[in-house]
Formats: C-alpha cells, structure tokens, sequence
C-alpha cells in the first residue's frame, strides 16, 4: 500500500461499454493509480471499435475472459457488465481472484448483499455514475460493506471513480435505488426534454437545424447557468426558474400549461418512482 493509500496494484476492468471505456480512457488519460500497459487488464469477448482503438493506444490488454494468471497481483476489480450476467460472471471469477481484492461495481440495482453472495469476504463497493462521466462531467454515488469500511478501501474506490466527475458516499444503501433514478437514468429525461423541445420548435415553423441547435444550447447553458448558481450557493433550480418568468410573459404562459394538474412535476415524479421500482426489481434478481 502506497503513503497516499491509494492501492497501485494490478485492476482488471470487467466490461468495456459506454461506462467501462469511459472509466479505461480516464485511467489512462490520468494515468490514476499509476495504470499503465502492464497494471490494468481489460476483459471484454466483444470489444468495440472504440475499445480496440484505445487498447492500441495504451497497449492494454484486452482478454475475453479473465484467466487464473492474469489475476494474479489483482487488488482492484471494476465490474461494468450487464446486471443480467453477474450471476454467470461470479462462478467464472470464483476462485481465481486474490481474497483482498477490493470488489468495485457500477451495475444498476446490483445490492451488497448479492454481490457478496458471489463474491464472499471481499471488500465491495456498489457505485452509481452516470454518462455525463464519459467527458468527466458525471456523478457517481458510492457505498461499502462492511470488509471495505478501512479508508484505503474507500480512497482506492474514490481514485477510480473520479475520472468520471465527481463522487458521493452515502451510508444507507436503500439510497441508492433513488439515485439511479435520479441520477443514473436523469440523463436520459434531460435529452427526451431537449428532444422535445427541439420538435417544439420545429412545429412552430423553425428549421429543423435552427430547432435543435437552439434546444441544445438552451439545455446546456441553462445546465451551466443552474452548475454555477449550485457552486456559488446563489441560486437553486426554483430560484432560477422564478428569475427567468415574468408575470404576464411568454415563459409564464408555457410555464402554466407545464404545471396545471401537477403537469411536468408530477410527470418526472412517476417516472423517477419507476425507474426505482425496476431498480430494486433488478436487483432482487440477483
């Protein structure tokens, strides 16, 4: 263990998707935890175009399963699969991984619980990002059991995570169905809203090219205005809201077709509502 107790042992990547790669190319980039061609192993049977490309880059090796040797010196294990495959994924990883190996995943609905059951006596943390982490703009949400509760445990899980943006703990994990709806799934609400309000446009008469560039720098600077305003601690969400609406004026009048009967609100209620029930259904499969 190093002075700074960020372990600079060997991690193997299970999964290279969208977040998995995400997470490789922040390594990489940052070279975090001193990873490196001979430190950090890539296991992925189906590796993308991107994945290759990156691999080819960095020399990393990229395996389509993670064999007995190769674990050998491991002490940091990211899982980045589909929740469907876990189960599967445990038995071929049983047996072969060092027994302190700190267990690191960012399955959706994926509870300590089970990923103890397939991994016994491992230090784990279950972790949430989300996209935005792709370009280091996301938050992640993290939790321990109780074999990972030492700080390196912690700090090894915290050095990884943060190339994808910033990091939370929290210590109650019933969290953490709340925050993939919230967070881990809020992405996509923010893009179905932007898709919308570039087809808005269009209804209106603008050209389409005009709609969606216009929708999309409104989405995003309005994201930037509200990032600034959190930073600052000068104005919430609501306060902004109130700041841009004039009484009697246009965003008024949109404003009140959004929120009659519980409008927009009540909408992105249910939805985050749902996306927390199919969170704690995928995990109550495992």
């Amino acid at each position: 263990m190093s002075a700074s107790n960020e372990r600079t042992g060997k991690v193997a990547l299970i999964g290279a998707g969208r977040m998995g790669l995400a997470l490789a190319a922040g390594w990489l980039r940052a070279r975090r935890g001193g990873l490196d061609c001979d430190t950090l192993i890539i296991v992925e049977p189906n590796p993308s175009e991107e994945l290759n490309a990156l691999a080819g880059k960095y020399a990393i090796k990229v395996m389509p399963t993670l064999t007995k040797a190769a674990a050998t010196g491991l002490d940091r294990v990211v899982l980045a699969v589909k929740p469907q495959v876990l189960p599967a994924l445990g038995e071929d990883l049983a047996g072969k991984l060092p027994r302190d190996a700190l267990i690191i995943s960012i399955l959706a609905g994926a509870g300590l619980i089970g990923l103890g059951r397939l991994f016994p006596g491992h230090p784990i943390v279950r972790a949430m990002p989300n996209t935005p982490g792709s370009i280091g703009k996301g938050i992640s949400v993290a939790i321990s059991n109780i074999e990972a509760d030492p700080p390196h445990f912690r700090a090894a899980a915290d050095a990884l995570l943060k190339v994808l943006g910033s990091v939370e703990w929290v210590e109650d994990e019933r969290m953490m169905d709340a925050v993939t709806a919230v967070s881990g799934s809020g992405p996509a609400y923010v893009f179905l809203m932007c898709e919308a309000l570039a087809r808005a446009g269009e209804a209106e008469g603008l050209p389409t090219e005009l709609a969606e560039k216009l929708a999309v720098a409104t989405v995003a600077g309005a994201g930037a205005l509200l990032e600034d305003g959190h930073k600052r601690k000068t104005a919430d969400a609501a306060a902004l809201r109130r700041a841009v609406t004039s009484p009697g004026g246009t965003t008024q009048a949109a404003l009140d077709v959004m929120m009659a009967g519980g409008g927009l609100p009540m909408l992105v209620r249910n939805a985050v509502s749902a996306a927390e029930r199919q969170s704690r259904k995928l995990g109550s499969a495992l």
